[in-house]
């Protein structure tokens, strides 16, 4: 009676990728893909996307003739990430996005929390250079700390991209902020416009001053559209708030203006972020002014997509600046800057107006 053959539970791609190891280390010397390919007669798109890998694991290195050729010594490549805020929804998730692309790309990803805070994103900062990282991304939300972030970084000769503000020496990375702010301003225009037939009184901008003038272009953005589709609305009624893209502070600062105005009515709020928009929409809920308010935040966090979708509550809509994309992009650009790729010194993320109707439509 014949035995029943023993399963080798063998997975093919990796026994051929090891030939192909194998073959480069027993020869000893540089090789051509061709080569390669007639020597383990593997499939030549199997031996280019094998080849590929280890020379981004850093298995082999590849000449600028083409050829390949062991690396005794291989070295995991590096990032570190400073994150924003962990208690910011939005640098939560792209934390997130990150860390998953990193882990997909066989990249080691140290994450340091920047706390909102410039003095902590300054040894941070510090923190990388002594690690000696390969890349930094840096998710900071004080413009005068750029400066001096970037000049240790550089210093250091690491490649530095940075998210929604601009560093010196480093690549951009995030939304075009004006359009973002544009495309809110458009959205509360045309809620006036419906529903207040375009009856409006104020228009309120909830600013993040210490971002610099890039982040505050989302302001100027949904200015510049409701003057645009409301051109009679006298520009004494523009006032631009610091809500420092804070809950807390957004909230008082919008009571207070909505005490010295109790009676009036078309109201629209543009905000720098949905933190800063759900702080306003708590003032505007704790005056009972809901039906006089319109707001519309940026960012598109989980709070912000639950109010939304409520019948009557004045926060109309959001731009969501796609967080789950930001991780494959970053790691896409960064191994482009570690391989001596030309990249553009900006480069905008896709974003998309979410608003009640379009969360309806997700919803089917």
């Amino acid at each position: 009676m014949s035995k029943t053959p023993k399963r080798l539970y063998l997975i093919p791609v990796l026994s051929k990728a090891l030939d192909i190891l194998e073959l480069l280390q027993n020869e000893g010397e540089a090789m051509s893909l061709e080569a390669v390919h007639r020597r383990t007669r593997v499939s030549k798109t199997t031996v280019y996307r094998v080849l590929k890998t280890f020379v981004h694991r850093g298995y082999l290195s590849r000449s600028s003739d083409g050829l390949y050729r062991i690396v005794s010594r291989p070295k995991k490549i590096r990032f570190g990430f400073a994150a924003q805020s962990a208690e910011m929804p939005f640098s939560v998730a792209v934390t997130e996005s990150l860390n998953t692309a990193a882990t997909n790309a066989g990249i080691d990803l140290v994450v340091l929390d920047n706390k909102y805070d410039a003095a902590t994103a300054i040894q941070n900062a510090e923190e990388f250079v002594r690690s000696k990282v390969d890349l930094v991304i840096e998710f900071q939300v004080v413009q005068e700390a750029a400066p001096v972030i970037a000049d240790r970084i550089a210093t250091a000769g690491i490649p530095l991209i940075a998210i929604d503000i601009p560093h010196p020496h480093a690549t951009y990375f995030g939304v075009d902020n004006y359009r973002v702010g544009y495309e809110a301003g458009e959205l509360l225009a045309q809620h006036a416009m419906e529903q207040w037939q375009g009856k409006t009184t104020w228009v309120l901008g909830l600013d993040l001053s210490e971002a610099g003038l890039l982040v505050q272009s989302r302001i100027t953005g949904a200015f510049a559209a409701i003057k645009q589709q409301q051109p009679t609305i006298p520009v004494e009624c523009f006032v631009r708030m610091e809500g420092h893209g804070r809950r807390d502070k957004s909230r008082k600062i919008i009571g207070e203006f909505l005490a010295r105005h109790p009676k009036e009515h078309g109201i629209l709020i543009a905000a720098a972020n949905d933190t800063s928009a759900l702080g306003a929409l708590d003032a505007v809920r704790e005056a009972k002014r809901e039906k006089h308010v319109a707001i519309v935040g940026q960012d598109s966090i989980a709070e912000a997509l639950v109010e939304i979708r409520k019948k009557d509550s004045p926060m109309i809509g959001t731009i969501s600046h796609e967080a789950p994309s930001y991780g494959a992009n970053l790691i896409h650009i960064g191994l482009a800057l570690l391989n001596g790729t030309t990249v553009p010194p900006y480069n905008y993320v896709e974003h998309r107006l979410v608003t009640r109707k379009s969360t309806k439509k997700d919803d089917q």
